[in-house]
């Protein structure tokens, strides 16, 4: 690492004070032009202190980080890259730019780091066409690149959709717990791609790297995607670069989930997908705990493609936001968040036995990252009833589906539990227990409605009033013992 290294500032009651006064004042600010967005902001962080937040794609941005977004910086445009903008007097979001690269770089060890997308799937679409902006230049196709990519026509693009091998990609299909964006059809990188999916074993549900060589030796992809946002195991990503390797496709790897357990040293060696991929795109809220936003880190070989991202993808970078991930990465590079991290993966293993002794049933039969995923159907639930029940008791989850769901992707068959939000406002792999107790509680007095025809409801159901007092009194037991920012009132 580099001599930059970031302790986060412990907090003293003055500190506390001094903050919410601050925040206090801004709200009232909101509150003279519009009552009802001061108030929406007051409950929301009501309603989350009030809540178990069990979604494993959420989690709670530091004051620091918080406090960056809402600064000035918001008002300058800065298309382009640092040192190279298309708006005069850009030097102070070329500072907040370079800064927030050089952590990225620095935490995950990335030759280099892309800080503008404005999301994953921002980073994702700019990861897609910077590769394909990348062998569009590549030798082999210089008839094209000299053109520019601006200036191909339709002939062109077929021409070249046919050099790529039909332009094709090969990603984790939703039901074995990849993401919308890893090609699924209705979203637009199953359309730019001939898009294959691959999926888990029928009886482990656990990535099988020999038939998905085989299918990647039949298909022969251009871009191999790794990740995943509802898979509850750790990938090898050694294995899935011999893959790429040789089929000759380009690995990009979707860390969106777990890029926190990676900053974090959880995933190290084969698990840690950055010495392995060409291109790795990631959300940097999640388990990384900052803003919303994305990011791409690539080899060198990649980043004169990543950076122009914009105008290829996308527009203006939102400089307020650059400079939160900036902040957020220099408290992901403290010693702090490593043990932070390493409790999300220790409370999400303790979640998970937690839930086993109670008879629940967990695709892949446990975890060994953030992520739990259970398969209510020996509850007769739906994955809707089961999300919409569990939110009544005080627990905030999501709906999932599982592999080979028979409920499809909308009731789906099971939910999705994380617990990089609930380690960061304190819980231990005891807590975690007690969630489980409350899990299972909820959805044994859970039972589906009957429908005017006689059959089970997919959506409706039926709770004890029992069930949910004794869930809701727990929450509020485990929450007293563990405030979301403790010591700040607005």
């Amino acid at each position: 690492m580099g001599c930059h290294h970031t302790r986060t500032p412990r907090r003293t009651v003055s500190d506390l004070e001094s903050i919410s006064s601050a925040y206090q004042t801004l709200l009232g600010m909101i509150e003279q032009v519009e009552p009802r967005i001061a108030q929406a902001t007051r409950q929301e962080l009501a309603d989350q202190r009030a809540s178990l937040k069990l979604i494993a794609s959420e989690n709670y941005a530091s004051l620091p980080v918080l406090a960056t977004m809402g600064t000035w910086l918001s008002d300058k445009y800065a298309e382009g890259t640092v040192g190279h903008r298309f708006y005069a007097g850009c030097q102070n979001v070329d500072t907040v730019e370079a800064v927030a690269a050089e952590h990225a770089r620095e935490l995950f060890g990335a030759e280099y780091a892309y800080v503008q997308p404005h999301s994953g799937i921002d980073a994702n679409l700019t990861a897609y066409w910077a590769i394909l902006a990348h062998k569009i230049e590549s030798p082999a196709l210089a008839e094209f690149g000299a053109k520019g990519v601006a200036e191909l026509s339709e002939a062109d693009w077929e021409t070249l959709r046919h050099r790529f091998g039909d332009q094709r990609l090969l990603g984790m299909s939703l039901d074995a717990g990849g993401h919308l964006t890893h090609g699924f059809r209705p979203n637009v990188s199953g359309k730019m791609f001939h898009q294959r999916s691959y999926g888990t074993d029928p009886e482990t549900q656990l990535l099988d790297y020999d038939a998905l060589a085989a299918q990647a030796r039949e298909f022969k992809p251009l871009i191999l995607v790794a990740g995943y946002s509802a898979y509850p195991r750790r990938v090898n990503f050694a294995k899935m670069r011999e893959i790429a390797d040789e089929v000759g496709a380009v690995l990009m790897v979707d860390m969106a989930h777990f890029a926190g357990l990676v900053a974090g040293k959880v995933f190290t060696g084969d698990e840690d997908p950055v010495p392995h991929a060409h291109v790795v795109t990631t959300t940097t809220h999640k388990s990384l705990r900052g803003p919303r936003g994305g990011m791409v880190l690539a080899t060198e070989e990649f980043a004169p493609s990543v950076d122009r991202g914009c105008p290829l993808v996308l527009g203006g970078p939102l400089s307020h936001v650059m400079a939160a991930k900036a902040v957020a990465l220099a408290e992901a590079r403290t010693a702090e968040f490593r043990t932070y991290a390493a409790t999300v993966a220790d409370n999400a293993k303790a979640l998970a036995e937690g839930l086993l002794r109670r008879g629940v049933s967990l695709v892949t039969g446990g975890t060994d990252n953030h992520i739990v995923l259970m398969d209510v159907r020996s509850f007769g639930l739906t994955g809707r009833q089961a999300e919409a029940a569990l939110l009544d008791s005080g627990i905030v989850t999501n709906r999932n589906a599982v592999p080979n769901d028979p409920n499809g992707a909308w009731y789906t068959t099971g939910v999705r539990l994380g617990t990089p939000a609930l380690t960061s406002r304190g819980f231990t792999p005891s807590d975690m227990d007690a969630v489980a107790d409350m899990i299972a509680g909820v959805l044994t007095a859970t039972t589906p409605t009957t429908t005017a025809a006689g059959q089970p409801s997919k959506a409706k159901y039926e709770l004890t009033d029992d069930a949910r007092s004794r869930s809701l009194a727990e929450a509020e037991r485990l929450l007293n013992l563990h405030p979301l920012y403790p010591g700040f009132e607005v």
